[in-house]
């Protein structure tokens, strides 16, 4: 059973499985295991990044595609929530047609890069992408009609997701909207990466691993390697597209710094490379390591502080307002001691004879 819902594609490293299956439960449960806003709002970026992750390594792990234009279909699909629930009165119909328009639009800009730009190779058409995604981020800003411009557009749910809509009471909290909200997060974010596995191990990903290991060689058997390399593009699109569905629906808001940020595209390639490119498991280790890190390194530096108080160079150090000097120190130690990402070591570790 197992098996099959994973493709086939088990972790094959007990400490890896228990990684795993450490994170999912703790996403599964965390209405319950914690309290306050803070907490789930992390557990909910955490699910979401594991989606926008996967569906970015499935180009560059699986298919050897750099591409910088991932934040600009995670951001057509949180605008495309956010305009569809954009009026007094927020219906799902209305939220339907969004998210519909914005997956067909983000079919289509995939499809047309991939079909010019796909042809041209590595460097080049890593540029190409920046700048489409560069343009897109501008004409958003400057659509302030439409998107609220740089200040971005809050909006209503329907009512049903409402916080002030009370469930009734379990295992000691109110069960209301929002943590409704969240688990439509939680269990979109499980259909979606069960879906990104069976590509990645389809005869479809199979193809897709071949042409990233020697392209020539590929279409020398038989393939036509730039269909198969646009089909991945807008798989991948979309699947960020409905990333960003899931942020917009979340967040109850939608702007271009959230979505269409570069920072957003650094995060994404630092979480790639930490959990391990061409493994999809490393999208929910490195997901869940970077997310936690982000909101929490800061708080952790502070009671450190606390605790060395008096002593110059380490409470120097150890100061809040370093976190990110250590947070690219940890990113450093993790490239140095998992050159192949978390998931890549474990499973090289697990498949060494004796171990």
């Amino acid at each position: 059973m197992l098996n099959t819902l994973l493709s086939g594609d088990l972790p094959r490293s007990r400490t890896l499985s228990v990684l795993l299956l450490a994170v999912v439960l703790g996403l599964a449960l965390a209405p319950f295991i914690t309290t306050g806003a803070r907490p789930l709002n992390t557990a909910a970026t955490i699910c979401i990044y594991i989606v926008l992750v996967a569906s970015y390594d499935l180009l560059i792990g699986y298919t050897g595609i750099v591409s910088f234009a991932h934040t600009m279909f995670f951001g057509i699909g949180a605008y495309g929530v956010g305009l569809g629930f954009d009026s007094p009165s927020p219906a799902w119909s209305s939220m339907a047609l969004g998210l519909a328009a914005a997956l067909a639009l983000t079919l289509v800009l995939a499809f047309i890069i991939g079909l010019f730009a796909l042809r041209v190779r590595a460097i080049f058409y890593a540029m190409i992408t920046l700048a489409v995604a560069s343009s897109f981020a501008v004409l958003a800003s400057q659509m302030s009609g439409w998107t609220g411009g740089e200040d971005g557009k809050t909006f209503d749910v329907p009512d049903l997701l409402s916080p002030a809509n009370e469930f009734g009471e379990f295992m000691g909290r109110i069960v209301d909207g929002k943590v409704l909200t969240y688990y439509i997060v939680f269990f979109c974010t499980v259909l979606i990466f069960l879906a990104l596995l069976r590509i990645v191990n389809s005869p479809f990903g199979r193809v897709l691993q071949a042409i990233r290991e020697n392209e020539f060689r590929a279409e020398a058997l038989g393939y036509r390697t730039v269909v198969y390399r646009i089909a991945a593009n807008c798989i991948g699109a979309l699947a960020a597209a409905l990333a960003g569905a899931l942020m917009a629906l979340w967040l109850r808001y939608v702007g271009p710094r959230t979505t269409l940020g570069f920072e957003v595209m650094t995060d994404i390639l630092l979480i790639v490379v930490i959990g391990g490119m061409g493994t999809m498991y490393g999208s929910v280790i490195g997901a869940a390591l970077f997310i936690l890190a982000n909101n929490y390194l800061k708080s952790l530096m502070a009671k450190a502080a606390g605790a060395v108080a008096g002593v110059p160079i380490l409470e120097a150090t150890l100061h809040p307002d370093r976190w990110l000097l250590w947070l690219g120190i940890l990113f450093i130690l993790a490239i140095y001691f998992f050159p192949s990402g978390i998931v890549g070591k474990f499973r090289q570790k697990a498949a060494r004879p004796g171990t």
